[in-house]
């Protein structure tokens, strides 16, 4: 699983010429590291100092530690979904029925290759919203990774959206469909608030 590599033999797959792992992947593991990054920042802001917030901080610290996990989760089952697609458009369409069946397996593939990235949006968007959070109640010695969680979040979302856009036209799911279309709306408001994360933390290192 690639949630238990080791980051060398991850790149060396990844810049492999081999399908999986890919960008979709990648997006997963973006938002893996802005949550993680999110955890750092607030477990350095407890204590005395950091007292009355310290619920806050520790409702942060237990989600970004659960985004961790999810992201991870996501980055596994892209690779999965990834390598079901493939095997899809593999199939034998030499007769009406063999093309009927190969086509309703690329229809349930790429369905499955779309949530992936449709968690990985809404994880961005979690990520955002908890830097944003963090950032007024914050240990400001570390303010700055808060800036680099929202610019991993601002990836993976842009990646992802682009995974729903090249699958989505494949998916004959109606209900699905229109969820994979409003999660792809959103990322151009989560990479808009990904930049006010880091003007707002530019903010706080300029006082």
């Amino acid at each position: 699983m690639l949630s238990a590599e080791k980051i060398g033999d991850y790149l060396a797959r990844l810049s492999a010429r081999e399908p999986t792992p890919g960008g979709g992947a990648a997006a997963a593991l973006h938002a893996a590291q802005g949550a993680a990054l999110i955890a750092m920042v607030a477990r350095y802001s407890t204590g005395e100092k950091y007292a009355d917030h310290a619920d806050e901080i520790v409702r942060i610290t237990e989600s970004a530690d659960e985004l961790v996990a999810r992201s991870l989760e996501c980055a596994d089952a892209d690779e999965t979904a990834f390598g079901a697609m493939g095997e899809a458009y593999g199939l034998p369409r030499s007769t009406d029925e063999e093309k009927a069946t190969r086509k309703e397996a690329i229809s349930d593939a790429a369905a499955g290759a779309s949530r992936p990235p449709m968690s990985v949006i809404a994880a961005a968007r979690e990520i955002i919203d908890l830097a944003t959070a963090l950032i007024p109640i914050g240990n400001r010695n570390v303010v700055t990774d808060l800036a680099a969680a929202a610019d991993a979040a601002r990836a993976a979302a842009g990646t992802s959206r682009v995974n729903i856009e090249i699958n989505r036209p494949s998916v004959k799911d109606s209900d699905l469909s229109l969820r994979l279309s409003r999660a792809a709306d959103d990322v151009d408001t989560i990479q808009t608030d990904a930049d006010r994360v880091t003007e707002q933390v530019r903010e706080v290192i300029r006082r």
